[in-house]
């Protein structure tokens, strides 16, 4: 392996773990990691890795919002509550740091369904939601091992 593949792979893996940690762009990280590789290896086969891997990553973007979405909207959980979740993640982050963002969104979204729906029916509201946030979470991580899977087909053929 050259020291390009190298800090590439690193950056994928890097780009693996933002997409748990949503403290870094994760997506974005493996494609950019993957874009450097095409560059540098220059060939055909490199590109064409490149475009799948573009590819998944896009999909899996497009489903990550799909997905959820409609299992949110069956729960009945509007859009309000998760702009509210949403909202207090982003203070969350700053008061307590990384682990602040999962702690506000779902510290915002139990009080928003709880000033909605009452406090009976808060939890099973904000359950639905952490639900959702994790086949989210978990569509993005599948898109990004599939790109790195990719990138290792590529490294290997070329």
């Amino acid at each position: 392996m050259s020291a390009t593949e190298i800090l590439v792979a690193l950056a994928i893996a890097v780009g693996i773990v933002g997409v748990i940690v949503p403290v870094l762009p994760g997506t974005v990280l493996v494609l950019g990691a993957i874009l450097v590789w095409a560059v540098q290896v220059g060939t055909s086969p490199g590109w064409i890795v490149f475009a799948v891997a573009t590819v998944l990553l896009a999909a899996g973007t497009v489903v990550k919002y799909l997905v959820p979405g409609r299992q949110l909207k069956s729960s009945g959980v509007p859009n309000r509550t998760l702009l509210v979740g949403a909202l207090v993640a982003f203070i969350g982050f700053f008061v307590i740091p990384v682990v602040g963002l999962l702690v506000g969104f779902v510290l915002g979204i139990y009080v928003a369904e709880r000033a909605r729906v009452g406090a009976a029916l808060a939890w099973p509201s904000t359950k639905g939601a952490l639900r959702a946030v994790g086949v989210s979470i978990l569509i993005e991580l599948v898109a990004a091992v599939l790109a790195a899977g990719a990138w290792v087909v590529g490294v290997v053929i070329t």
